[in-house]
Parts: C-alpha cells; structure tokens; sequence
C-alpha cells in the first residue's frame, strides 16, 4: 500500500527538496504550507483542513515555522510576532498529532541549546514536546538548496545572487565564522532514512543530527561563489558586524546518525546547483 506523507512546510528550503524525493520514492504527498493559500496556515485554531491531512497520514514531516536565514532572524527573532507566530503553529499542530497519535519528525536546530536565541528557544520547546509524543526530532546545520522565498533567504542564496546581479558580493560579517553547511537533497534523503527507522530512534533516544561534520568559513562560501561565477572582477566585500544571530557559539555535532546515511554532495558541487538554477531562472549569460 502507497504510504501517504504529509509536508508541512512543502514550499520551503527542505520541503520543496523533500517532496521531490518522496514522489521519486513513490509516496503519496499531502502538501501544506501558507505560500499556497491562507487555508493553509497553522496558526489557525481548530484547522480543518490541516485535521484531514494529519487524519489520513501515515507520517509527518512537521518543517514549518516562521523562519529565514541570518538577516531574517536578526531582524525579526525578538520581535512578538516572530514568537508568537511560531508558538501557534506549535501548539495547533502538535495537539493535533497528539489526537491523532502520529508518527511524525519534528525539524528542529543546532540553535537549540542558544537561550539567549528566541529561535533557538522555539525549536528547544518543539523537541521537548516531541518526546512526550510520537515524535521525534532533528536537527539541522544550515541547510541549503534552492530558495523560493527569497525573503528569507539563507547565506548561500543571497551571495549567488549577488554575484550574478551585481558586481561585488557584500558581506553582513567579516566571514570568519564557520558553518556545516549540508544541501538540501542529502537532508531529504537523510529525512527518508528517519522516517523508515521512525520506532528504532524514537526507543534509543539518541540526538539526530543531520550535518557534513565539516566546517567552513563564511569567507570561503564567498570564495567558492567567486569561483564558480568565474568572474575575476568580482568583489567581495568583508562587513563589519560580529555574528548576531549565533554570537559566534561552536557547537558540535553528534555523528551517530552518520551510521545510517551520509551525504554524498560537496559544497562546491551544491553551490554550482544554486547558481546555475537562478543563472537560468533569471536568463543571465556571461
């Protein structure tokens, strides 16, 4: 029997890239997300719509959140429409799954141990509320792949942009700061491999992260996007600004998930996928 699989957040970063493999793998994929309608939004009470889906799912990928790379979250993570925003979602959705007893995967962040992060802090109640239910929860370093809320747009999306657009890719921090950055079709595949081992990790309790376990500076991403533009005229421009959003916190990741699924794609070849996507989108020539 053909497994239905329900996407919250399907237009997201992940999501988009999660539902792509899913129909490769052959599941039936209920799509949510508020980018296609306001019946969509799980910050309404009592959603009907989103009630059916859970009702008929065989599993959840619970993505959504209001949520957006460095310049987002700096801006908008300690305002109360951020905070309150994602605790509705939160609450609506998991009271429904709770009814429903669901097997679901919560995505939370390498962020979650930051208090001082109102983002982080929302993806710590979410995992703690997937443990009292039947969830479980993982969580991402960076994730990235092609955008389609260019509002929120991470790090890597916005200096391919800008070297495509521009002439010069200017930078919010001096760079130094370093990231695990992991492309979205490895997430989705490393997502499929939770999902299909859903009772084992939820019994072992163990912490589920889904990142390279390499690390690479801000500057270098600039670098490689330089490269791949091969533009010899292209500036990169160092900000000044420490890194407020993570205020430079290293931590590390748990590589027990790495037993089960590895990522297989480089940063520079997940780079060239991105530029050569909106190099197309947007009918630029050299």
């Amino acid at each position: 029997m053909k497994k239905n699989i329900l996407v919250l957040g399907s237009s997201g970063q992940i999501g988009y890239h999660l539902c792509q493999y899913l129909k490769k793998e052959k599941y039936k994929i209920f799509k949510f997300d508020i980018m296609d309608g306001k019946k969509y939004d799980l910050r309404i009470n009592k959603n009907q719509l989103l009630e059916s889906y859970i009702k008929k799912s065989h599993y959840v990928f619970f993505l959504a959140f209001d949520v957006g790379g460095s310049r987002y979250l700096a801006r908008y993570q300690d305002s109360s429409k951020f905070i309150l925003n994602n605790l509705s979602l939160i609450a609506n959705t998991f009271e429904l799954l709770s009814k429903f007893k669901k097997p679901f995967l919560f995505a939370s962040s390498q962020m979650s141990n930051m208090s001082y992060s109102n983002y982080g802090l929302l993806k710590l109640i979410g995992e703690k509320v997937s443990t009292t239910l039947n969830g479980n929860s993982v969580k991402f370093w960076n994730v990235y792949g092609v955008e389609k809320d260019l509002k929120k747009s991470h790090v890597i999306t916005d200096f391919v942009l800008m070297a495509l657009k521009n002439k010069k890719i200017k930078m919010l921090t001096k760079g130094t700061e370093s990231r695990e950055f992991l492309h979205a079709e490895d997430c989705s595949r490393g997502l499929g491999v939770i999902m299909k081992n859903h009772k084992k990790f939820k019994c072992q309790k163990k912490e589920l992260h889904l990142t390279t376990g390499k690390r690479i500076k801000i500057l270098d991403i600039a670098r490689l996007v330089k490269k791949i533009a091969n533009k010899k005229n292209l500036k990169i421009i160092r900000g000044k600004k420490i890194d407020d959003v993570q205020l430079n916190k290293s931590n590390n990741s748990n590589r027990y998930l790495r037993k089960f699924w590895k990522p297989i794609i480089s940063i520079e070849e997940g780079i060239e996928k991105i530029y050569y996507y909106h190099k197309e989108k947007n009918k630029i020539k050299n």
